[in-house]
């Protein structure tokens, strides 16, 4: 097993170091393996139950899904609502914290899109590289 790099206690800012670097617990916690696709999920398809969730994250284990939902829960950026039925109903949703960060999401989306078109055989990035081939 690899060991993961040490993350310095410090953030460089303009060529010296700053205050401890908050965003790297951040970071550390979005990076993990499905997490950005099951805040994804939940952020454009809003409150969701187990197993629509699973299916919606094409290739997660329900074992994966549920340890990243627990960290997520702690975390506080999901929301965990049980509801003693028959069967039980565990529904997830994010938070306000979520919220906060629900401007970068949709930034990445937008960027996500635009790359696509780019890279499309018929979108504007085709376009473009023909214009720059004559």
């Amino acid at each position: 097993m690899r060991k993961r790099p040490e993350i310095p206690a410090t953030c460089p800012s303009q060529g010296q170091l700053s205050s401890p670097c908050v965003i790297h617990g951040l970071l550390d916690l979005l990076a993990k393996p499905w997490t950005m696709h099951i805040l994804w999920a939940l952020g454009t398809n809003g409150p969701t139950r187990f197993g629509s969730l699973r299916r919606s994250v094409d290739g997660i284990s329900s074992r994966v899904l549920t340890e990243r939902l627990r960290v997520l829960e702690e975390k506080g950026f999901v929301n965990r609502h049980y509801e003693a039925t028959i069967p039980p109903a565990v529904t997830y949703s994010i938070t306000k914290r979520m919220k906060d960060i629900e401007r970068v999401f949709q930034e990445l989306d937008r960027v996500a899109q635009k790359w696509q078109q780019e890279d499309s055989p018929h979108g504007q990035g085709a376009a473009d590289k023909r214009a720059h081939a004559t």
